[in-house]
């Protein structure tokens, strides 16, 4: 977690060093060029941070000392070759923490005249960017370097997170990988929401923490979903006996899996169905990293379609440059965080009568397919609901050749948990602390509609009073 900013610690001579190593150790220079602007230091040092910038841009070097002096009137020293390593890592840390500081400094001050100009927008922006002003430390896969141990760690699947069913991560290698964007696509009432429910529980399940954004359903319609396939009764029964109900989460949350994990957390959180941002997400996760002490493991927009871009200015009813812009901010999010990604698409008119889905039955623009790592379009039919049946056609894979393949798994109508098809477990089924074998109620119900769901709340609710 970053430290709050201190403005205090980066007084004139602690800038003073920084301009010293700067003149010193050219390769940790060249590292932090593009974070480093002269406006973020003292008014007395802006000039020295000018000319070291503006020589090593034009001559691709270093400017001596002397020719600082000459220029500014500041005398400055390099570190001795013994002093370099002890300031290397202190030079690294700060120089971030610095810039991002002196950088939130100036869109503050900014602020004010920019709300006076009606530029509100321009100030999330500066923020954002702010916030975001980063050392890249990374520098990739040195291809030639240790090929043994980077082919080991693609068929060891070191990167990749299991979705709990065995039959999904068979088509992907694996599972997911941290930082990809996955959708689900359906037509209305096909189940993309419970998809997402299923998926985020076998998460959790899994021992990992996982942020839910629902920005359709309310907070305790789909609490009320988990409930229900958790603790394997129907939403009925999970309001017909609270006490019961809560007994059983309480077991589950204190019982680990046969790998000895306990359940992770889950919180699910309501967002406005309009104009919601990626911005907004990223500001709750914040807030839910200061509040728990963790990152989240695991976040599911419900939603895709219902997003906004963080851009206000762009025209949301051009779909094409509305989905582009959502769905690459939501998977530039996923990366920040370095977490696993799922949410939802809706299919169009064109693929109520189709039985084969391809990317011309995905809603609104084509580009949130070309963004997005994982695309499965979601088929059912009334006949195959009373089979218990969902099937899974795969239209984008990046991680696989599963592109045109299709797999099917179990649903209970009651319960409206997904698994793998009991023919298709074996030892290979999802880790699950509460995962029986899946079993044929004696009446299939169909599958329940939103509305179906909220009346036979208010109805219980009201019997409960009475």
């Amino acid at each position: 977690m970053r430290q709050g900013f201190d403005g205090d610690r980066f007084g004139r001579p602690v800038q003073e060093l920084f301009l010293r190593y700067m003149i010193t150790d050219a390769n940790s220079f060249v590292l932090t060029r593009s974070i480093i602007k002269p406006e973020y230091f003292d008014a007395s040092l802006r000039g020295v941070a000018r000319v070291i910038l503006d020589f090593s841009d034009q001559y691709h070097r270093i400017p001596t000392p002397d020719l600082i002096k000459a220029q500014t009137g500041v005398d400055l020293e390099r570190f001795s070759n013994d002093e370099i390593p002890v300031m290397y890592e202190w030079y690294l840390e700060n120089i971030e923490e610095f810039c991002r500081y002196k950088a939130l400094e100036l869109a503050v001050l900014e602020g004010a005249d920019l709300l006076a100009k009606g530029k509100g927008g321009d100030i999330e922006r500066l923020v954002k960017d702010a916030m975001s002003i980063s050392i890249q430390k990374d520098f990739g896969t040195d291809y030639f370097a240790n090929p043994q141990e980077r082919l080991h760690r693609m068929r060891d699947k070191n990167n990749y997170v299991s979705t709990g069913w065995a039959t999904l991560d068979e088509k992907l290698y694996g599972g997911f990988l941290r930082g990809a964007l996955n959708i689900w696509a359906g037509g209305s009432g096909s189940g993309k929401s419970i998809w997402l429910q299923n998926i985020g529980l076998n998460w959790v399940e899994m021992g990992l923490n996982v942020v839910y954004f629902t920005l359709e359903l309310a907070e305790e319609l789909v609490s009320m979903r988990l409930d229900a396939m958790l603790t394997r009764r129907s939403t009925k029964e999970v309001i017909r006996d609270i006490d019961e109900t809560a007994l059983r989460l309480a077991a589950i949350k204190k019982r680990p899996n046969e790998d000895g994990v306990y359940p992770g957390n889950l919180h699910i959180k309501k967002m406005p169905e309009a104009g919601t941002t990626a911005n907004d997400l990223r500001a709750y996760l914040m807030e839910y990293e200061i509040k728990t002490g963790k990152k989240p493991d695991a976040i599911i927009i419900d939603y895709l379609d219902l997003m906004h871009p963080n851009n206000r200015r762009i025209d949301p009813t051009n779909l094409f440059v509305k989905d582009k812009y959502t769905s690459e901010e939501m998977r530039a999010l996923a990366h920040e965080y370095n977490c696993l990604c799922a949410t939802a698409s809706q299919l169009n008119r064109q693929s109520v009568e189709a039985i084969e889905f391809d990317h011309s039955h995905i809603a609104g623009g084509v580009s949130k397919i070309n963004t997005a790592d994982n695309v499965f379009g979601i088929f059912t039919t009334a006949a195959m609901r009373e089979k218990g049946i969902y099937q899974l056609q795969f239209l984008k894979t990046r991680s696989s050749s599963a592109v045109g393949s299709k797999i099917e798994l179990a649903f209970c109508p009651t319960t409206l948990r997904i698994t793998d098809k009991p023919a298709a477990s074996g030892n290979s089924q999802p880790r699950s602390p509460s995962k029986p074998p899946i079993t044929q109620e004696a009446e299939d119900e169909p599958q329940i509609d939103v509305r179906d769901e909220i009346m036979d709340l208010m109805k219980n609710i009201q019997g409960l009073r009475t």
